[in-house]
């Protein structure tokens, strides 16, 4: 029977090691100069092995770092890609914030819903973007915000993941560049590698994306959308000035691209410059919804957008899911206009205020970055630490965390942990981050 090619050979043996513990998660193997001469193999041949074990998820390769063996004991959901944890896992991993008094508010609202006049026409098909009253009640909602637009820009949508894909199929087509931050949301990520979007990552220069490597990148490519984040990134939490604002609008009419908004968070920051749909509202898709100001439950959202890209959002929406279930829109559009939802997002920036004040406790002297209104962490490893190991550890203690891989959008991964903080009563989040931090510190000091 005929031997496998030597590097494939090689590989096996690598491959073994690893999977049998004969190879520790962390450990640096060879350069890949070192592995040819040891191995007698052409340099080309060698990158190829480490290329083969890298496609394997057994193996990483780091800049100027090298090349280190992964962990690979990691439990699926320590990523993104799917919302189940354990029942005794500590969550830190997804966001979903809510306080005690909300189901007695759903329990309200459904009462009055069983008494109202309209009741039976929630049954029927709405339109696409929403009912008139609906529209106009989120736009007056928006208009608090700083977003002053008329009912007709603005479409219902199951949620703020769905605008954001109804965008995308409205706006852009695959093989269509979009320019996003070299950390950004998962649900984007996803969204590009669906419909086959080329993402181009952009660097970070302070709070927001680095102007100057925009105006270079559209220099060089047609950049079709920017895709960003200005008020609460997720997850790095900063937020946009004004100036860098006014930078990004510029550089779309210079260049002609339009910009995705992604407000999903920014109710939580109350001093925010305006949005950029008011700074270029011609050129500027605005999406959100009442997933994190709300309850993750109610899947309403709104897309806000220029006259003439209307009907063709409206369009994706009916391709996708016709319209918006009425009963949910009809609650949270009936909290909007009794001012629920504005007393939640109150309530809200203060609990996070309250979590990010455990979260400097119990972190210590690890570096951190964060809004001091977030529910979220980025936690930079130090040097020589690498996240994987410590994510393995923490799933050993039942805390479930994010590591940066699902947010990352260029080659080089860096090794950080997200820590979402609004899934957890105080007491435990506490503890966990204090396990987080002692787990830390072991690999590090």
């Amino acid at each position: 029977m005929p031997q496998p090619p030597r590097y494939k050979q090689i590989v096996d043996r690598f491959a073994d090691d690893i999977r049998n513990g004969r190879l520790k998660p962390g450990t640096r193997l060879p350069t890949h100069r070192q592995l040819a001469a040891r191995e007698g193999l052409g340099l080309v041949t060698a990158t190829r092995v480490y290329t083969e074990l890298s496609a394997m998820g057994l193996v990483s390769g780091e800049t100027g770092r090298g090349t280190f063996v992964k962990e690979t004991t990691l439990a699926r959901e320590l990523g993104l890609d799917q919302v189940a944890i354990a029942s005794d896992m500590v969550d830190l991993n997804f966001n979903y914030p809510a306080l005690a008094s909300q189901a007695d508010l759903l329990r309200n609202a459904l009462r009055q819903l069983s008494s109202a006049g309209d009741l039976e026409a929630l049954l029927r098909y709405q339109p696409h973007g929403g009912r008139a009253r609906d529209r106009e009640s989120v736009a007056r909602h928006l208009a608090r915000r700083g977003l002053e637009i008329s009912g007709d820009r603005v479409m219902l949508v199951d949620g703020a993941q769905h605008g954001l894909a109804t965008t995308v199929m409205a706006l852009l087509k695959p093989g269509d560049v979009v320019a996003v931050d070299t950390l950004t949301y998962p649900g984007f990520k996803m969204l590009a590698e669906a419909y086959r979007l080329e993402l181009a990552p952009l660097p970070a220069a302070g709070a927001g994306p680095d102007a100057d490597a925009l105006d270079a990148l559209c220099k060089r490519r047609r950049v079709r959308a920017l895709y960003t984040m200005p008020t609460l990134h997720n997850p790095l939490g900063w937020v946009m000035t004004a100036s860098r604002r006014r930078q990004l609008a510029s550089l779309a009419r210079k260049h002609d691209f339009f910009i995705i908004e992604d407000a999903a968070y920014a109710f939580l920051a109350d001093d925010a410059p305006p949005p950029l749909a008011v700074i270029a509202p011609e050129l500027t898709v605005y999406v959100s919804g009442f997933s994190k100001n709300v309850a993750t439950g109610l899947r309403v959202g709104y897309v806000a957008a220029p006259p003439e890209w209307v009907r063709k959002i409206e369009r994706a929406i009916r391709v996708t899911t016709w319209n918006t279930p009425g009963v949910m829109t009809a609650i949270a559009c009936g909290w909007l206009e009794d001012g629920t939802v504005e007393r939640l997002e109150a309530q809200k920036r203060a609990d996070a205020s309250m979590r990010q004040v455990i979260a400097a406790r119990a972190l210590g002297r690890l570096k951190r970055v964060a809004h001091p209104a977030s529910y979220f962490v980025w936690l930079p490893m130090p040097e020589d630490v690498r996240a994987d190991r410590i994510a393995a550890a923490l799933a050993e203690e039942r805390i479930s965390v994010s590591m940066a891989e699902p947010f990352c959008t260029s080659a080089h991964v860096p090794h950080a942990l997200r820590l979402a903080l609004g899934s957890v009563d105080a007491a435990t989040l506490e503890q966990a981050l204090t396990r987080v931090a002692d787990v830390v510190g072991r690999y590090a000091y």
